[in-house]
């Protein structure tokens, strides 16, 4: 067990709005900020990393599919070719 001598003061800045979002949902919680926090830093230490998923979902293998797909269909039927109005 940690004892108060081996805890240090972590300080950050987030955006206002945010702080108060958040807060409202670890208080429905029954915890803290600085609890939920904590569990975020525990959490993170067991998992080697971020404790969810932090990949952009546009690069989802669904997603990926849906656009190979999609420039397939474009390169066998390519449409009209139009004239440019600066020609």
């Amino acid at each position: 067990m940690t004892s108060k001598s081996d805890k240090v003061q972590v300080s950050f800045r987030i955006d206002k709005d945010d702080k108060e979002k958040v807060m409202e949902i670890y208080n429905n919680l029954g915890m803290s900020l600085s609890t939920a926090f904590n569990v975020f830093v525990k959490r993170s230490i067991l998992e080697g990393g971020f404790p969810f998923e932090t990949r952009d979902p546009f690069y989802s293998k669904k997603n990926m599919n849906e656009l190979a797909k999609r420039i397939a269909q474009a390169k066998n039927n390519p449409g009209e070719v139009h004239q440019l109005l600066d020609d």
